[in-house]
C-alpha cells in the first residue's frame, strides 16, 4: 500500500475500509472499499491531488450533492461525498461487471441491436437528468457500466461539479474536462453555455464507435481531434458498416451535427429516432458519400476558437525547452514526468507514436506499468493492467501498443483498456524484444533468444521467421523492422553483450547475415538512412539500400551522448516517422555498473561508489573477503579481483577473452571461461595471487557458458551453449583424476544455471522442459535417479545459501524467492517465499546474476551506476525535426 493510500485509509477509517485500488481515470483514482455502516462494498473515487489543490472543497461538495437526488434505473447513484485530510472524494455503488470501454476493447464492434439498446437506455437516463436540470458533460464508454447487460451511467454531474468548483481554473491542473473523442463542438471551443444537446452529441459519438469500431474523429493528439470535431463532418457510419439500418444511420448523423440547434432537441428524441424505422433525419442523404459536403460551415470562426483552446492546452505543457544554439531546424526539449516518475533505464522502456506526439514508457518500479505522456497534457497517464511491461512498440497506425510482460507478447490500445495476449513463451527480461511490421505482423524473440518468431497482430498461428544453426554462442535481441516488411534488423550478442553485432534478416529469403560489428543497435529511418549507435554512445547515420540490404555510403555522426546500456545491449532511443525522437542522455558512467549489497528485504547499498566499470559476471571468495568480476567488452574481456576491505582492484587475467570467473572451494584459484574461435569450450584457472601461468582445466568440443565447482573441488560442472534446441546440457568433469567428462543432465530442452549444494549432495539447475523455465534438483552422485521440481510457475538462477538450508531463485516475475530445504535422505522443500523484486538490478538471464553472502544475510548484485547516482534525474531529451538536422549534417 502506498503512502497516499495509507493516508486515505486512515482518513476514512471511521466510515470506509479501503480494500484495494481498482484503477485510475483522468480526474480520479478509484478504490474498492467496505461501507462499515451499511455493510456493503462501494467504489470510492478520490480526485487527483493536482485537481483537488485548486478546488474549493466546500464548493465541490455543494455542487456534487445536486446530483445526489437522481434516482433512475440506468444512473449509478451518489452515496456520499466529502473532504478529509486534503482528499476530495465521492462514493458510488460498486458494480460487478465491466465498462463499455472494456467491452469495446475486447469486441471492437457490437451487434446493431445491442448497440441501439445500450444507447436507448443511456438516452433515457440522460433525458431524466436533463429534465432535472443536470448535464453530464462527460459521456464516454468509460462512464457506462454494464451490469448483467444493463447499462448504468456513472459520474453523473461530476464534470459539472469539478468545473463549477474550480471557478475556471482548470488549466492550473493540467487536466481537461470531457474526453476529446466524445466532446461536442461547443465543449471543444469552450462555449460557456453547455446544454443537453452536448450530451446528445457525446452519446451519438459513443453509438458511432459501437457500430463502426472507432469514434467519429481520430487523431494523434487532442489538438488534432478537436480540430476535426469542429471543422470536419464524420464519415457516414454506413461507410464503415453497410448493415446499419437507414434510420439508425440518420439518427447518428443528426446527433453529430456541428450546430447544437441542428441536433435532437432531447435525448428522448434521439432514442425515439433510433426506434423509428421511418426516421430520415434532417436530410434524406444521411448515409450517402456526399453527406460531408452538403452544407458549408463557418470554418473560420470554429478554427479560430480551436486555436485558442489549443494554445490554452499548450500553456500547461509539461516540457521545458533545452538550449540549442545556432539556426538548427530541430527543436530540443527536456521532458519532465512529475515527482518520482521516470522510465526504467535498465531495459528497453520507451516507444514513440508514429506521429511523434505520444511517448509510452515503463515506469522505473519493480511491477511498473506502462505510462503515456502526451505533448498536450501535463501529467502522464497509466495504462492499467500492463504491470512489468518492457519493450513497448506502437502499431504502424498508432492505435495499439505491443509489449512483453511475464514471458508473454501482449497488446493494449493506446487509449487504454484490457490487454490482449498474442503469444506465450516470449524472450524478454531486458534482452529479447519485438517489432511491429507494416504488414500487420509482429516479430519477436523466442525464450532461448535463438530464433525470431512471427505472429499476426490480431493473433493466430505462430511461424518461425529466423532459425539459423550458425548463430551459436550468443543471443538474438532488439529486433527493428524494415519498411514494406522487407526485413528485420536485430542484435546478436554473447556473454552479457560483451561482444555484440547487428545482423539483418531478409524476410523474403529467410536468411540473415552480419551487417555491423561491435554496434549496439540499429534502425532504418524513412529518409533512407540507417542509424546505429556505437558503444561510445555516438549515433551515426549511413545511406542504406533496401533492395540489397546493404550500407552504401559513409557513416556520419548525428547524435552524441546516448546513454547506451551495454549489459543489455540496447540504446534508449525512441523515434517516430514524423522525425521526432526521444532518448536518454548520458556519458561514461551511463553504461557502467557497480556491485551492491542487497538485503533480504530488497534494500541495497553500493559496496564502493568509487568502484565501477563494465562488469559482466561476479563470484565471491569462500571467506567473503574478495570478489572477482569479468571486466570489459569486445576484444578486451578479462578477470579482475577486488579486495572488499577497501583494497585495490587488480587485473588477474590477460587473455582478452576471459569471462565468467568462479572461485575454487579452497579460495586459492579462480577459474574462468576463455572464448575460442573454433566453437569449442575451454576453462582455465589462475592463482588468486596472480602468480604463475594460466592453467588449462578442461577443453571440450562444445562452447561452454557456465562453470561451477563442487564444494570439495573434485568436480567442475559445465553448462554448454544453449543457442539451439537440445543444447544447454550439464556436464561433470572430474578434477585431478584424469577421468573423462560425464553427462549429468541432457535433454531435448535447455538446462541452465548449475549450482551444487554446500554438502555436495544436490545439483540445482533450471530447465524449460515444462514449456517455461523451472528450478529442479537432482542427486549429484546419481543424477539419473530422478529430479524434484522446486519452483512453481517459473524459476531460474538457483543459488544455495551458504548453510545449505535455503535455495534462492528468480521467479517468473524476477523476484528473488527463498525456499527452505529440509535435510534428510530425500530432498524436500517448504513453500516458496518471495523476498523482493530484482528488476532494478542487472539480470543476465543465461548466466548467474547474483551470489549469496556467506553470513546468509543478503546478496550481491550488479546494478547500473546511473541508478545509484541520485544527484540528478536522468536527462530525457525530445527532438523535433531530427531528420532535417542530420540531413543537413550529412550534406555538409
Amino acid at each position: 500500500m502506498t503512502e497516499s493510500t495509507e493516508r486515505l485509509s486512515t482518513a476514512l477509517a471511521d466510515r470506509y475500509q479501503i480494500l484495494s485500488r481498482l484503477g485510475e481515470g483522468g480526474m480520479a483514482t478509484v478504490y474498492l472499499a467496505e461501507d462499515l455502516k451499511h455493510k456493503r462494498q462501494v467504489a470510492v473515487k478520490v480526485l487527483k491531488p493536482e485537481l483537488a489543490a485548486v478546488l474549493g472543497a466546500e464548493r465541490f461538495v455543494q455542487e456534487i450533492t445536486t446530483t445526489a437526488n437522481l434516482q433512475h434505473p440506468h444512473i449509478l447513484p451518489l452515496f456520499d461525498s466529502g473532504e478529509t485530510d486534503g482528499f476530495l472524494y465521492y462514493v458510488m455503488p460498486y458494480i460487478e461487471g465491466e465498462t463499455l470501454r472494456s467491452k469495446l476493447d475486447r469486441e471492437t464492434q457490437l451487434g446493431i441491436d445491442e448497440a441501439v439498446k445500450i444507447t436507448t437506455d443511456v438516452a433515457d437516463a440522460l433525458d431524466y437528468a436533463h429534465r432535472h436540470g443536470i448535464i453530464h458533460r462527460d459521456i464516454k464508454p468509460e462512464n457506462i457500466l454494464l451490469h448483467d447487460g444493463r447499462p448504468m451511467v456513472a459520474d453523473f454531474g461530476i464534470a459539472l461539479a469539478v468545473s463549477a468548483a474550480a471557478g475556471g481554473r482548470m488549466t492550473e491542473t493540467g487536466l481537461s474536462l470531457g474526453t476529446p473523442h466524445y466532446m461536442s463542438p461547443e465543449q471543444a471551443t469552450a462555449e460557456k453555455e453547455i446544454t443537453a444537446r452536448s450530451d446528445v452529441y457525446s452519446l451519438g459519438s459513443v453509438l458511432y464507435e459501437m457500430l463502426a469500431g472507432a469514434p467519429p474523429h481520430l487523431g494523434g493528439t487532442a489538438q488534432q481531434i478537436i480540430m476535426k470535431i469542429i471543422s470536419e463532418d464524420a464519415a457516414p457510419v454506413t461507410e464503415l458498416r453497410k448493415s446499419v439500418p437507414p434510420n439508425v444511420a440518420a439518427a447518428v448523423a443528426q446527433s453529430l451535427e456541428k450546430v447544437p440547434a441542428d441536433r435532437f432537441a432531447s435525448a428522448a428524441d434521439f432514442a425515439s429516432a433510433l426506434g423509428d424505422s421511418h426516421f430520415v433525419g434532417n436530410t434524406a442523404i444521411a448515409g450517402t458519400l456526399d453527406q460531408r459536403e452538403r452544407r458549408p460551415r463557418p470554418a473560420v470562426t470554429w478554427v479560430l476558437s480551436a486555436c485558442v483552446i489549443v494554445l490554452a492546452v499548450l500553456g500547461v505543457w509539461g516540457w521545458t525547452r533545452a538550449w540549442r544554439g545556432g539556426n538548427s531546424p530541430s527543436e530540443w526539449h527536456h521532458i519532465t514526468f512529475g515527482s518520482g516518475l521516470q522510465p526504467m533505464p535498465s531495459v528497453p522502456s520507451m516507444a514513440l507514436s508514429p506521429d511523434g506526439t505520444l511517448l509510452a514508457f515503463r515506469e522505473n518500479q519493480p511491477d511498473g506499468l506502462l505510462w503515456l505522456k502526451r505533448r498536450d497534457q501535463l501529467d502522464p497517464v497509466a495504462l492499467a493492467g500492463t504491470e512489468r511491461a518492457i519493450a513497448p512498440v506502437f502499431s504502424p497506425d498508432g492505435q495499439w501498443i505491443a509489449y512483453i510482460a511475464d514471458g508473454q507478447l501482449k497488446k493494449v490500445r493506446a487509449t487504454g483498456g484490457a490487454s490482449v495476449t498474442l503469444a506465450d513463451s516470449v524472450g524478454g527480461t531486458g534482452y529479447g524484444g519485438l517489432t511491429w511490421l507494416d504488414d500487420g505482423t509482429i516479430v519477436y524473440v523466442n525464450p532461448r533468444l535463438s530464433e525470431l518468431h512471427r505472429v499476426n497482430a490480431t493473433g493466430g498461428s505462430i511461424s518461425v521467421a529466423l532459425r539459423d544453426s550458425t548463430l551459436v554462442g550468443g543471443g538474438i535481441g532488439h529486433p527493428t523492422a524494415l519498411p514494406g516488411a522487407r526485413g528485420v534488423l536485430f542484435q546478436y550478442c554473447a556473454s552479457g553483450c560483451v561482444t555484440m553485432a547487428v545482423h539483418v534478416l531478409d524476410l523474403e529469403t529467410g536468411t540473415q547475415r552480419l551487417l555491423l560489428d561491435d554496434v549496439v543497435q540499429a534502425w532504418y529511418l524513412p529518409n533512407g538512412r540507417l542509424v546505429y549507435v556505437r558503444r561510445d554512445g555516438v549515433a551515426v547515420a549511413a545511406p542504406f539500400d533496401l533492395d540489397r540490404l546493404e550500407i552504401t555510403g559513409e557513416a556520419i555522426p548525428v547524435l552524441e551522448e546516448v546513454a547506451v546500456r551495454l549489459q543489455n545491449g540496447f540504446a534508449p532511443i525512441a523515434w517516430s516517422a514524423s522525425g521526432s525522437m526521444v532518448y536518454i542522455r548520458g556519458t561514461g558512467s551511463a553504461s557502467e555498473n557497480l556491485v551492491v549489497h542487497v538485503g533480504r528485504d530488497g534494500s541495497f547499498t553500493p559496496l564502493d561508489t568509487t568502484w565501477s566499470g563494465t562488469f559482466n559476471g561476479l563470484s565471491l571468495s569462500p571467506d567473503g573477503q574478495r570478489l572477482v568480476v569479468g571486466v570489459g567488452a569486445g576484444a578486451a574481456i578479462n578477470v579482475w579481483l577486488k579486495e572488499l576491505d577497501g583494497g585495490p582492484f587488480t587485473r588477474l587475467t590477460f587473455g582478452n577473452r576471459d569471462r565468467r570467473p568462479a572461485w575454487s572451494p579452497d579460495g586459492r584459484w579462480v577459474s574462468f571461461i576463455r572464448d575460442s574461435v573454433d566453437n569449442s569450450g575451454a576453462v582455465y584457472a589462475r592463482s588468486a595471487d596472480g602468480s604463475g601461468r594460466d592453467t588449462l582445466l578442461v577443453h571440450i568440443d562444445k562452447l561452454v557458458q557456465e562453470a561451477v565447482w563442487s564444494p570439495d573441488g573434485s568436480w567442475l560442472i559445465l553448462r554448454t551453449d544453449n543457442a539451439t534446441a537440445g543444447a544447454g546440457d550439464l556436464i561433470g568433469v572430474p578434477m585431478g583424476t584424469g577421468g573423462e567428462p560425464i553427462t549429468l543432465v541432457a535433454s531435448s530442452f535447455s538446462e541452465l544455471h548449475p549450482a551444487v549444494s554446500p554438502d555436495g549432495k544436490w545439483l540445482a539447475y533450471a530447465s524449460n522442459e515444462s514449456g517455461i523455465f523451472e528450478v529442479y534438483v537432482r542427486q549429484l552422485a546419481n543424477p539419473d535417479a530422478g529430479r524434484r521440481q522446486v519452483s512453481d510457475g517459473g524459476g531460474t538462477e538457483p543459488v544455495w545459501s551458504p548453510s545449505g538450508d535455503e535455495l534462492f531463485y528468480l521467479d517468473r516475475n524476477f523476484s528473488v524467492t527463498a525456499v527452505t530445504v529440509r535435510d534428510g535422505p530425500t530432498f524436500s522443500t517448504g513453500t516458496p517465499r518471495s523476498l523482493f523484486s530484482a528488476t532494478g538490478f542487472l539480470l543476465d538471464g543465461f548466466h548467474q546474476s547474483f551470489v549469496a553472502l556467506p553470513d546468509g544475510d543478503g546478496f550481491l548484485f550488479l546494478t547500473s551506476r546511473a541508478l545509484i547516482d541520485t544527484t540528478s534525474d536522468p536527462q530525457i531529451v525530445w527532438l523535433d525535426g531530427w531528420f532535417e538536422e542530420f540531413e543537413s549534417r550529412m550534406e555538409n
